[in-house]
């Protein structure tokens, strides 16, 4: 996620930095961009010659000072809330004290990370969606204590990178995942249950709803670990049952089933993120 957003920024000529905290997560980090940078050319998207400006754009860097003439800090690490608070310590201890710092969470609530800094009025979620090059929405999460300048520097931002912003309370879930979570849920639980095939179960919401892709295979594209996080984190915050994470999913966790990142979640996939198994 974090290389996808640092993709969308340089291609829209906003000089960059990427911060990691390891030399070989950072290097990790350059060839996802580059990659899909290429990918780009290969498509018709982008001309070699924009490839080279976007690359241009950022800087990389395991220092996390370097961040410091940054205005808009954007955190992208794992839904861990204690992990996030670290990170938003660091960077209300490193930026400038205008700057903004927002998070990409997708369940986590803002004001639990805005505690951790002293600027809560300059921080915000935005939450992007994967693949962040191909996906058009970004939701701007507006915590309890966000200034009225800080979302419109959201999404001005939001805008300027070609996406579509749109608002939500700071509540876990926020739109997207609220309405998402239990839907891929009843698919796991029916797919659990033996109720119908996986592929039975994609084919009903591909060609009898029009959806792009199943939910099943929407899992493993998601990642598994992600969204028991998620589900985590919504059952936590409204005791619902349709948010709570069934036992195959934990199961599918504990076992390092996570989906296409993994090559194996309710689908099996080669090296290229091709299924293999339908």
């Amino acid at each position: 996620m974090g290389s996808g957003i640092a993709e969308c920024m340089a291609r829209a000529e906003i000089a960059t930095v990427v911060y990691e905290p390891s030399a070989d997560a950072l290097e990790a980090a350059r060839g996802r961009i580059e990659s899909s940078l290429a990918r780009g050319v290969r498509s018709g998207k982008m001309t070699g010659d924009e490839a080279a400006d976007a690359l241009l754009e950022i800087t990389f860097t395991n220092q996390i000072e370097d961040l410091a003439p940054v205005d808009f800090a954007i955190e992208a690490v794992t839904e861990e809330l204690e992990l996030k608070a670290s990170i938003f310590s660091q960077l209300d201890r490193v930026l400038a004290a205008d700057a903004v710092i927002a998070s990409n969470t997708s369940s986590i609530p803002i004001a639990y990370l805005a505690s951790a800094t002293s600027r809560p009025e300059l921080v915000l979620g935005l939450h992007f969606f994967s693949p962040v090059p191909m996906m058009g929405l970004v939701e701007i999460v507006v915590g309890l204590d966000t200034a009225e300048a800080t979302t419109e520097r959201a999404v001005a931002l939001t805008r300027a990178i070609g996406k579509e912003p749109i608002r939500t309370k700071d509540r876990s879930g926020f739109i997207v995942n609220t309405l998402l979570v239990p839907y891929l849920m009843a698919a796991v639980r029916m797919y659990e249950d033996a109720f119908a095939s996986r592929e039975d179960i994609d084919k009903g919401m591909q060609l009898g709803c029009g959806h792009p892709m199943g939910p099943l295979a929407l899992c493993d594209l998601i990642g598994l670990d992600v969204l028991y996080a998620i589900c985590d984190s919504l059952y936590e915050e409204f005791k619902r049952p349709e948010y709570a994470p069934p036992p195959l999913l934990k199961r599918m966790v504990a076992a390092q089933r996570l989906g296409r990142k993994t090559g194996q979640g309710f689908y099996e996939y080669d090296q290229s993120k091709k299924k293999v198994a339908a």
